[in-house]
């Protein structure tokens, strides 16, 4: 029953969020916190002492950051606000929600687990050396524009994983009880849904001169990106008959967190790409499971 309850949260958050897309702009600040809440959770629910790296997990951080950069310099030419939209598709780190449905579909759970905490954690070193030249940020120089973005990603990302380690050694009962209430970030993550979907919506709207052509090219550009992902993914994972884990790691993106970045180091618009890629995602998802569950 809650499962079923889940599965209906993502289209009624969005739909809520475009609803009230007025009233959202005043609490996007929450956006961040919301993200390192659901980071900490999650990170708390890691046993740090089985993580395992292969040549996999390699191969697909080298495909996320030298993609990313690939897909920019190939839509640059069409426009500057499609490629950042596609651009942060494919930069955007493995979603903290990927095991459970490496889970259903009989995947590794542990390598995807591993390839998730590599995945955040590459995302803080190399997000501000890319959005320091793709992006929009609000800076004098490059070293300034560096700094700036490193030290938001920075906190964003390393906070919930020392504060997991921190409460792990010191503070185990806490740690327990953060376990125990996984199932919150599900909650979370549809509360900052709605919020960052009205957000994005009243960026839309907000344009003076809007060009809707350039709005559905995001979203295709960002359809084409997320089935290359699961497909590219789920091919490489068949070398290292981890084919789940592969696609997974590569295709099931962190939606939230790559439309907080978009809005805030890149043109807002081109959060239309992760916005749409929620949907693409879910979608693929959908398809892989049900197809899982028909061949049991």
């Amino acid at each position: 029953m809650l499962n079923k309850i889940k599965s209906y949260m993502m289209p009624i958050a969005m739909i809520t969020g475009i609803v009230l897309h007025r009233y959202m702009g005043g609490l996007s600040f929450l956006t961040p916190y919301l993200i390192v809440v659901m980071l900490l959770i999650t990170y708390c629910n890691i046993s740090f002492r089985d993580i395992q790296f292969t040549r996999l997990h390699l191969w697909l951080i080298l495909i996320q950051v030298a993609g990313s950069i690939a897909v920019y310099l190939l839509l640059l030419p069409v426009h500057p606000i499609i490629a950042q939209g596609a651009m942060i598709c494919v930069l955007a780190p493995t979603a903290t929600s990927a095991p459970v449905i490496t889970g259903m579909l009989g995947g590794n759970v542990a390598s995807l687990t591993a390839y998730s905490l590599l995945s955040n954690m590459t995302i803080v070193v190399v997000a501000p050396l890319i959005f320091a030249f793709t992006g929009e940020v609000n800076a004098t120089s490059f070293a300034d524009s560096l700094w700036v973005v490193f030290q938001k990603v920075f906190i964003l990302l390393f906070l919930p994983f020392f504060g997991a380690l921190l409460l792990q050694k010191f503070l185990p009962r806490v740690h327990y009880e953060i376990q125990k209430a996984k199932s919150l970030s599900f909650y979370i993550w549809s509360v900052a849904l709605v919020i960052i979907t009205g957000k994005t919506v009243q960026f839309i709207l907000d344009q003076e001169s809007p060009n809707y052509v350039v709005e559905v090219g995001i979203a295709l550009a960002a359809l084409a990106v997320c089935i290359s992902q699961f497909l590219t993914g789920r091919k490489l994972g068949r070398v290292y008959d981890d084919t789940v884990a592969g696609g997974q790691g590569l295709g099931q993106k962190n939606t939230i967190l790559a439309i907080w970045m978009a809005q805030t180091y890149l043109n807002p618009i081109s959060s239309i790409g992760p916005g749409a890629y929620v949907l693409w995602q879910n979608v693929v998802n959908s398809f892989q499971v049900w197809k899982n569950r028909k061949s049991l």
